[in-house]
């Protein structure tokens, strides 16, 4: 009952901080409008988004609200089921990655040890490895790379950089009164890290969770875009992919190729402002500061 306390404690505070910081509070709305066009397209699709039978590069219209494509697709069809694929390799790969993080970056902090040199070598090693050319290297392997492969990739590629911050955060609490108590109390390893360990860093697992989540949406955009991923798929990464490869910019069917960009763009608006706003939570030094109006003192933001 003590774990579940502090888990809604935690949830408390998180929901707190987001009514009150404005920019948490514009990423969260973003965030909750794409989910719910995620999970139900069907109630935003006005055609099948596959469909072939419309004029082809017809022009907006009340029918067409973003045209269609050179094939006779309805573009804003193909935006909104595109958006259940863009949106769960984000969360996917953040959640999965933000896992490895913590697994291995606290893992390392708390054992100390040969563990601790084993598990930041492995780390450092992954670090310096060039991440865009080995993730098409691999892809390009497979053709039509399918979607839990790309998850796969991205999930091995993008949980390095978590795992090495939260090994210093962890390293900087590892002998606080508090851990040191729990430990002469007799409590388990496992327990002193997920009870004890993990919960003051809640705020900087959050920001890793939405740092990760942003790098997928961009890096799984760009794959999908150079076709290495399924570009049958729908998805906003093959939508630029088709726009691409049938000129859409330069023979009237602009928005074929603008429209999956800015709905990329606002997914990882979405992402850098929640990842920005909880920044602040583990960082004062990045909290407004603002002034008493009756004292005339600084005053950062809590």
């Amino acid at each position: 009952m003590k774990s579940f306390a502090k888990a809604w404690a935690i949830l408390g505070h998180v929901l707190h901080f987001i009514r009150r910081d404005k920019k948490a509070a514009v990423g969260a709305a973003i965030l909750f409008l794409l989910l719910v066009v995620s999970v139900f397209p069907s109630w935003f699709m006005p055609d099948n988004p596959s469909a072939e039978v419309f004029t082809p590069g017809f022009g907006v219209s009340w029918s067409h609200l973003l045209g269609t494509t050179s094939y006779g697709q309805d573009i804003f069809s193909q935006l909104i089921a595109g958006t259940r694929q863009s949106v769960t390799i984000a969360l996917l790969v953040g959640f999965f990655s933000t896992v490895l993080s913590v697994v291995i970056g606290i893992s390392a902090a708390y054992l100390g040890g040969w563990a601790d040199n084993s598990l930041s070598m492995f780390t450092d090693v992954v670090l310096v490895i060039p991440t865009f050319p080995l993730i098409i290297v691999i892809t390009s392997y497979v053709r039509n790379a399918g979607f839990w492969l790309l998850i796969f990739v991205l999930v091995m590629t993008g949980w390095s950089y978590g795992a090495r911050q939260l090994r210093v955060q962890a390293l900087s609490l590892r002998n606080r009164d508090y851990l040191l108590a729990a430990r002469a109390r007799g409590e388990s390893s496992l327990y002193v890290i997920f009870f004890e360990l993990i919960p003051p860093m809640t705020s900087l697992i959050v920001a890793n969770f939405l740092g990760a989540a942003l790098y997928a949406v961009l890096t799984a955009a760009g794959l999908q875009f150079v076709g290495l991923g399924n570009i049958q798929a729908q998805s906003w990464g093959t939508m630029l992919y088709w726009a691409q490869n049938n000129a859409a910019l330069g023979t009237g069917m602009a928005l074929w190729a603008l429209a999956p960009g800015a709905a990329i763009a606002l997914l990882g608006t979405a992402f850098a402002l929640l990842n920005y706003a909880f920044d602040e939570i583990g960082n004062p030094a990045l909290r407004p500061v603002r002034v008493d109006s009756k004292t005339k003192k600084r005053m950062v933001r809590s």
